[in-house]
């Protein structure tokens, strides 16, 4: 079923730091801007070969590791029927295990999650493994994908230099096409890539791409074709590691202390709660101090805190978490997933951001309608003005940079081309 799309969970999708999507709209914008800058800098030949490498990459990026992932979970934890779904985090408090065990959703998730405690060691080392696993046959695959591109161009390169030569020879001589240019079709200069490693950050899905990243840009630099092939690169992935990894955080948090210090409103909060109807009534009837206050009573250590969150029914913050995904609900239930992760910390910093959120509105002067109004205006605003911000550094100002710079250099032909042509008329 096709989750209900709003303006909440728009908004809130487009400023998580941790979600995929506006990784891969971002991505767009700067493979959309590159490839038609190869197109103005260079030509048919040169723009395709951008729009593989642009557009093959992405699909690998946001794909790869999700798919691989998913394929070996299910595959290596078939032998000891382990349940794939189970967080390996779960098992770091023995207390919250045992609870995440009495509290399950089903008498089934209580019995995987016993199990995998059980086997807790065999457990983890299938986690790390598929993990490894999955980041390897990404870069794989991206490995084989660089190939067959420099391969393609090559030959598309090739096809159009005889074609050229053939029509030259009939119409200058008018004589039969020389047979010494067939041999050029059984040619291989295509480089065989190498993995240089990576680091290991298994629980973020946006650090899971950064080891990728890091394989790729290693890669494109390393095994770059010429010099023209290597600038353009150092502009790609320079505007790309910065935009996609370091500023959206950083814009993001500029607009929140800007907020905060202009309006006296904070935007921390994720969307969904800050849209939430449930969220705005509680403000306007006088409850929200007694859900507080039932949360930090509550909140004695991290089992009673871990206990509360999963019994819990109809406390205000344990319901936001909820609708920020901090706690992951049983399929279409009500209960929470035991199998799943809770951030302690996170659940704690719910709490704290809306202490905050009251005490503002208290002081506000403004009726709840007009604060909430405000409020979400607010955070709209800045999260459209964040990936605004970056779309247009990558899609426009990173492409214009590398097509102007092209334009002025002395050798603004497509280099790769110049190469392969030059060995084609010694051959």
């Amino acid at each position: 079923m096709i989750p209900k799309i709003t303006a909440s969970t728009i908004y809130s999708t487009l400023g998580n730091n941790s979600s995929l999507i506006p990784l891969g709209i971002k991505d767009v914008a700067n493979s959309c801007g590159l490839t038609a800058a190869s197109y103005l800098a260079g030509d048919k030949l040169e723009g395709k070969d951008r729009f593989i490498d642009e557009f093959g990459t992405q699909a690998i990026w946001l794909g790869g590791l999700p798919t691989f992932n998913f394929i070996l979970g299910k595959t290596l934890c078939m032998p000891k029927k382990f349940d794939s779904n189970i967080d390996v985090r779960i098992l770091k408090n023995k207390e919250i295990l045992q609870a995440a065990q009495e509290l399950a959703p089903t008498e089934t998730v209580k019995n995987s999650i016993k199990h995998v405690a059980q086997n807790a060691k065999a457990y983890k080392g299938i986690a790390l493994t598929k993990f490894i696993g999955a980041t390897v046959l990404t870069a794989l695959s991206y490995f084989g994908l660089t190939k067959f591109r420099h391969k393609y161009t090559e030959d598309e390169i090739k096809k159009e230099y005889i074609e050229k030569q053939i029509a030259k020879q009939q119409a200058n001589a008018n004589i039969a096409f020389s047979s010494s240019f067939s041999q050029v079709h059984n040619s291989k200069t295509s480089k065989q890539p190498s993995f240089t490693g990576f680091q290991s950050f298994m629980f973020d899905p946006v650090k899971n791409l950064m080891i990728i990243d890091g394989v790729i840009t290693g890669e494109r630099l390393t095994h770059s074709r010429n010099g023209q092939d290597f600038m353009g690169y150092v502009i790609k992935e320079g505007s790309f590691w910065f935009f996609m990894y370091y500023a959206g955080k950083k814009i993001a948090d500029m607009f929140e202390k800007h907020t905060e210090a202009k309006f006296n409103k904070s935007i921390t909060l994720d969307a969904r709660v800050i849209e939430a109807e449930e969220f705005k009534n509680a403000f306007s009837d006088g409850t929200l101090k007694t859900h507080l206050e039932e949360f930090k009573l509550a909140d004695k250590s991290d089992l009673d805190i871990y206990k509360f969150a999963v019994n819990s029914k109809d406390n205000l913050i344990i319901n936001m978490a909820k609708k920020s995904n901090i706690i992951e609900l049983y399929k279409k239930t009500d209960k929470v997933d035991t199998r799943k992760f809770i951030d302690l910390d996170a659940l704690r910093g719910i709490h704290s951001q809306i202490e905050k959120l009251l005490s503002q509105y208290e002081n506000s002067g403004q009726t709840t309608n007009e604060f909430f109004t405000q409020l979400r205006k607010l955070k709209r605003g800045a999260v459209l003005k964040n990936i605004g911000a970056c779309i247009g550094a990558l899609g426009i100002i990173a492409p214009s940079i590398m097509l102007i710079m092209r334009k002025l250099s002395p050798n603004s032909e497509y280099q790769v081309k110049k190469d392969v042509e030059a060995k084609l008329a010694q051959e």
